[in-house]
């Protein structure tokens, strides 16, 4: 049987994922669950949870694939394809995003996706940077829609009720740069199951990236940090490496159909591989 998982039920997707090693935040499961309550789907043996995935609707063109996990017992027995057609089901009639491990890109090409880039999780002990000359303040105290706007540069739909829960979640810091009185940037960090997640990371340039980087971890302190980077965008990636940061972990972007326009020379960082 597959149906939609409860959020209690969706609680043992995080810890399948966490287990998997993929470090999520703290609290990431509500601000998923104000996107959309119905993504999680889960495949039931009896009573038992055996494979899990996540197929976020954003609007009725876009939609993303996450959290695709079937228990080890419980493979090769026909419940993973099974619940990724019930996934490719309810995102019927949308372009589908995902982020997946790259040595599966064959078995998503045969669903249809294309490989558009890929991204690379950069770890590692948080540096030590210069307290930033620019003008950083809480992104809570900007409006809105000038974070709203932002977002939507670097991401393919709107999505206000996740990207409110996001900025304000228990735990996560989210700080914006104004320059000439006007929001040009903005960024998270957030604890995760291991040390803090930067993501997303949106700046006009390298130097706004790593001021607003350094304004972050100035408010954490020292620890590990992950941040996800767009392998395409040089200056980010050159960033990241220049921080003494190191590559741990690679996933491939697809989607369905060819992908979305971003503005890739601002998103320094993906808020999340789960969502996009």
């Amino acid at each position: 049987m597959i149906r939609t998982l409860t959020p209690t039920e969706a609680e043992q997707a995080v810890d399948w994922a966490a287990a998997e090693g993929w470090n999520p935040g703290l609290v990431d499961l509500d601000c998923f669950l104000a996107q959309d309550p119905g993504l999680f789907l889960g495949a039931f043996q009896g009573d038992a949870l055996v494979s899990v995935i996540s197929a976020t609707r954003y609007d009725p063109d876009f939609g993303f694939i996450g959290f695709y996990i079937a228990r080890p017992e419980a493979r090769g027995q026909g419940h993973g394809i099974a619940i990724w057609r019930a996934a490719m089901r309810q995102l019927s009639g949308r372009l589908i995003g995902l982020d997946g491990v790259v040595a599966q890109q064959p078995n998503y090409r045969k669903s249809g996706f294309q490989l558009a880039w890929n991204n690379i999780r950069f770890g590692g002990e948080a540096p030590v940077l210069p307290a930033p000359r620019v003008h950083i303040v809480p992104a809570v105290s900007l409006p809105f829609a000038a974070l709203e706007s932002l977002d939507r540069q670097v991401f393919p739909a709107e999505r206000p009720d996740f990207l409110r829960a996001w900025l304000g979640a228990p735990g996560h810091i989210a700080l914006a740069l104004v320059r000439d009185g006007a929001a040009t940037g903005f960024g998270v960090i957030r604890p995760a199951r291991s040390g803090h997640k930067i993501g997303p990371l949106v700046a006009p340039d390298e130097a706004a990236a790593e001021a607003l980087l350094a304004a972050l971890l100035e408010r954490t302190g020292p620890g590990e940090i992950f941040w996800d980077v767009p392998e395409p965008h040089a200056a980010a990636v050159a960033l990241a490496t220049r921080l003494g940061l190191k590559p741990v972990f690679e996933t491939a972007r697809m989607y369905t159909g060819a992908a979305p326009p971003v503005a890739m020379d601002r998103l320094f960082g993906i808020t999340t591989f789960e969502l996009g």
